[in-house]
Parts: C-alpha cells; structure tokens; sequence
C-alpha cells in the first residue's frame, strides 16, 4: 500500500515536471541599456541583436541584451556593419561556473581595447556564452555577467563604455558540439563583434 502511494505521488511529481518545462516557450526577456528609453525588463527597443545581413537591428530579438554605462543608448548600435572575423582571434575563455577574467587572457582584452582606440567610429558587440550544463535561465544570466565583465575590463583600459553592447546567447550556439570537457572548455566564452558605420551613415 505504501509502495503504491509513493509510486503515485512519484508519477504525478513527473508529469508536472514534464508538463511545465515540455511547453516551455523560448521568448527571451530582454534587459535594457541603462539611460536608454526604457526602464523596463522585456521591452524590445534595447535587446538589440545583428540581422543575418550585417545590420544591429534592434528589434530582431534572440538572446538577452544587457547593460551599459549611462550614456550607452542602443539606437547609437542601430545599422552598423557587423565584422566577425575582425576580432575573432581575441574571443576569451572562462572557467567553469566563473564570470571571472583569467590573466591569461588580459593579452586578448588589450588587443581588442587597440582595435576599438584606433577606430573612434567602431562600436563593439560582446557575445557571452556558456557551456551546455545548467538551466537555460541560469546560463542567460551566467552569459550576461560574462559579457558585463568584458565589458568592465575594457572600459578599465581606456574604451568608452557606451561604445560597448552586450547579449548573452547562454548555451546557445556552442562553438563545439561536443559533449565533454574539451567542448566545454570552448563553449564557456566571450566573442567580440566589430561593428563598423555603414557607408553614407
């Protein structure tokens, strides 16, 4: 009889589990630039994303926009050429669980702070990702605060914060596929974006 009764209760335990993550929908609230329009979590104008094209679009959604210092404005971000390959071979690493910059990898921060010093018309997109452990909600938040802190170190060396965005993909869009510590190691990461005026702007 007690057996029955726990397997019961254990039976209807999983099928709320199932029933509230198995519908779960993928909308993304989005945080606001401080000193942007909006103030509040979830409005659209300020999670700004690239379009497939190039182009900031602000209104693109996908993955979490995150702050700024107080004259960031997202509008500034608005039609700008993106160039990934500029500044791919500065992505930073971090160790598991950690929103904490390795001195290791001072050398990339201070080569990508060069780049945005020798184009004052450059802006910059910070993608903060992680690997594929942990809620969905808990590695949005984990990204974020890796980006923030790319952010921070940059605006230590020099670079104007409000020439700066930030999104957080989360685990989304891992670097390597793999299931390991390897793959893991190449997820938990932070890629920088040059994003350049379009011609005429």
């Amino acid at each position: 009889m007690k057996m029955t009764k726990l397997i019961y209760t254990l039976v209807f335990a999983l099928a709320i589990t199932l029933a509230s993550t198995g519908c779960h929908n993928r909308q993304v609230k989005v945080t606001p630039i401080p000193g942007s329009r909006s103030g509040q979590v979830g409005d659209n104008p300020s999670g700004s994303t690239l379009t497939p094209g190039g182009a900031f679009d602000p209104n693109a959604g996908g993955g979490v926009g995150t702050g700024g210092g107080p004259t960031a404005n997202a509008e500034d971000f608005e039609n700008m050429n993106m160039d990934r390959a500029a500044l791919a071979a500065y992505t930073i690493h971090f160790a598991f669980d950690s929103a904490a910059i390795k001195s290791s990898e001072q050398a990339n921060l201070e080569a990508v702070a060069a780049a945005l010093k020798s184009d004052a018309s450059a802006k910059l997109l910070i993608e903060g990702y992680c690997d594929e452990r942990g809620t969905e909600e808990y590695n949005r938040s984990l990204g974020e605060r890796r980006a923030l802190a790319a952010r921070e170190a940059l605006a230590r060396d020099g670079v104007d914060p409000s020439r700066i965005r930030t999104i957080s993909y989360g685990k989304d869009k891992p670097a390597d596929p793999g299931h390991d510590d390897a793959a893991w190691a190449k997820n938990r990461r932070d890629e920088f974006v040059l994003l350049h005026p379009k011609a005429g702007a």
